[in-house]
């Protein structure tokens, strides 16, 4: 089992590889990978060094999985040229999501959507991929019609430059700026591009791969997207709307027995999911659950997690164990 981790280097790469150990990943040989101008740098890995390799060597060496997360046009020009050699593609990026033949997967929630013949698999957005997790057995039960999510997401989403651009501003040092504005004791309402709709790209992300990966375009979403100080991992106020009434102690119960959902609801303690809990962890943690007072068959909940692990790491060394647990790649 060769697995080659490309963009190895960066904040996801790095996370992807220890997640690998942790989680007793079953590889024989793994490869880091990463643009040119890493190629020959040594990296940590399993108590030993391992030397950074270029796109072309790690093609020649046919992995059996390539966890890519090095962005959308490193994704779409080098992931089809591993496919070809066999290697079975599971990308962090945007660059395939919306393909229609390409499946988008968060494995507790569609991993069935998955077959042998799959080479370029979809890791979806990170604020997402939290979110269905939570939405997908609510929908199965009460049917959701809309869903408002506001999201308050961790610098570290926006890579290595964010994270130093917060650290700077807090020691007082001017720097390289990964946003248009401060954002140590700011809020950046401000997450991917503005779109000629007013909405944001990763504001669409939340509305189309919510759809895509629940499996049905009738449901209506609306996004706001907000950059906060943080580190941790992403958080959402999600409300959704439902096509049939609900009880709030089943929802309580059906959230808590889902794979990959640790519960926090106890507002009274003060107990309620908050991103440094979550950081360095892999569940979705949900609290703060209640009945919408101001519309029917409606909920409310607060959901957190670790962006760089669940959010996109974790979640795509899963879709590698389900299709090792297949057969389908050794």
């Amino acid at each position: 089992m060769k697995i080659a981790v490309v963009g190895a280097t960066g904040l996801v790469g790095k996370v992807m590889l220890n997640s690998l150990l942790e989680r007793n990943f079953p590889y024989t040989e793994i490869y880091a990978v990463a643009s040119e101008k890493s190629v020959g740098k040594k990296i940590d890995f399993n108590n030993s060094r391992i030397e950074v390799i270029g796109m072309k060597q790690a093609i020649s060496l046919k992995p059996d999985i390539a966890l890519f997360s090095a962005g959308g046009s490193t994704s779409k020009q080098w992931a089809p040229e591993f496919a070809k050699v066999g290697t079975t593609v599971i990308d962090n990026s945007s660059a395939w999501r919306m393909e229609e033949n390409i499946k988008l997967v968060v494995p507790e929630v569609n991993a069935q959507v998955l077959t042998k013949e799959d080479k370029i698999i979809a890791n979806p957005n990170c604020s997402t991929i939290q979110m269905v997790v939570a939405l997908a057995p609510l929908h199965s039960k009460y049917k959701i019609k809309r869903i408002v999510v506001s999201t308050y997401q961790s610098v570290t989403g926006s890579g290595v430059n964010a994270v130093q651009q917060l650290k700077n501003e807090r020691a007082g040092i001017e720097g390289e700026m990964a946003y248009p504005h401060p954002i140590d004791l700011n809020c950046l309402p401000h997450g991917g591009n503005f779109e000629d709709n007013g909405y944001t790209t990763e504001e669409t992300k939340l509305h189309n791969e919510t759809r895509k990966i629940l499996g049905d375009n009738s449901i209506n979403v609306t996004a706001t997207v907000v950059r906060i100080p943080v580190y941790g991992g992403h958080s959402e106020a999600v409300n959704i709307e439902f096509e049939n009434d609900f009880d709030l102690g089943e929802v309580k119960k059906l959230l808590s027995e889902t794979p990959g959902i640790t519960i926090q609801d106890d507002p009274v303690n003060n107990i309620y999911p908050m991103p440094k809990d979550a950081e360095g962890k892999d569940e979705v943690f949900v609290g703060r659950i209640r009945r919408d007072l101001s519309q029917a068959k409606s909920l409310d909940m607060w959901v957190v997690s670790d962006n760089l692990r669940k959010g996109a790491a974790t979640n795509a060394i899963q879709i590698a164990e389900y299709l090792v647990e297949k057969s389908w790649c050794n």
